[in-house]
């Protein structure tokens, strides 16, 4: 029976071989195109994106849009407070769901079954999105920026996930830690913590990552504009073309260039997850299958 590196010599094998790259090759340019076409604009001209309706490179190199954004303290201050609400709020999901997560991977816990099914019950049902706005209001805190952190601080998936990676660990090292005097908290910190470093990156990520696209929920529990963050900022201007749209922050001359601001805003709103996974890569993809494999 012929192994798999053997039919990749045939000539079927070789044509599909050519086939798969040329056809992933247009999958992959067609998801570029657009974010190409997004960067280009926002250092083109409001007329050159009247007369052309698609392209990669500018005729005309403007830096207007750019300009007119930093010249706004609203975006600023947007800018200010997705970086505080992304840091904050990853690194809170991540204790609370880590820290659920150990004790629940141990099968001699009381009540662990109990709440494995109240985890699962939550991940299949939701008391959706009035019941959580009146207990975000019943809490106080609306107007606040842990209305856009507390809400999601435990995916019960994702709780799940990291449950089953701990079970996966060997009970081996976890006894030889006890037999060397460590607690429970300190096997939790020193043994079990160091081993899912890429489980802890690959999460981080996925936490980060939500928090920073989030928009719907500061547009339910924030009605202050000075506590918007970016993405929220980023919904005016898509709607508004300009970010006067709550402030009054910008001379009344002032003519905003507003093609080119909703692509310069969603350019700024994108690059720094990009410019992140590029130093988390080799863990993400480590990390993105571990734990998925036994109940």
């Amino acid at each position: 029976m012929a192994g798999p590196e053997s039919l990749h010599n045939t000539k079927a094998g070789r044509a599909f071989d050519v086939l798969n790259i040329v056809f992933l090759g247009c999958c992959g340019l067609v998801t570029v195109l657009p974010f190409l076409y997004i960067i280009a604009g926002s250092f083109a001209t409001e007329a050159e994106l009247a007369e052309r309706s698609f392209f990669i490179f500018p005729e005309t190199f403007s830096l207007d849009a750019y300009r007119y954004i930093f010249s706004t303290p609203t975006f600023i201050r947007s800018m200010g407070v997705s970086v505080f609400i992304t840091i904050v709020g990853t690194i809170i999901q991540l204790v609370f769901t880590f820290t659920m997560a150990y004790p629940l991977a141990k099968r001699h816990v009381k009540g662990r079954n109990l709440v494995l099914n109240l985890v699962i019950f939550a991940m299949l049902f939701s008391g959706g999105m009035i019941p959580t706005y009146l207990v975000v209001k019943s809490l106080g805190l609306l107007d606040s920026y842990w209305a856009l952190i507390l809400p999601m601080a435990i995916n019960p998936f994702n709780l799940i996930i990291i449950k089953n990676f701990f079970q996966q660990l060997p009970r081996e090292l976890e006894e030889s830690a006890k037999i060397d005097g460590c607690s429970e908290i300190g096997v939790f910190f020193r043994i079990a913590l160091p081993l899912s470093k890429p489980i802890v990156v690959t999460f981080a990520l996925f936490y980060a990552v939500g928090i920073w696209n989030d928009f719907f929920h500061a547009l339910l529990y924030i009605n202050d504009s000075a506590k918007w963050p970016l993405q929220m900022v980023l919904r005016q201007v898509t709607i508004l073309s300009d970010l006067t749209g709550t402030t009054n922050e910008l001379a009344e001359n002032a003519v905003p260039p507003e093609q080119s601001i909703k692509l310069a805003v969603i350019v700024i709103a994108t690059l720094p997850i990009l410019a992140v996974y590029p130093f988390l890569q080799k863990h993400f993809a480590k990390g993105i299958l571990i734990g998925s494999v036994k109940g």
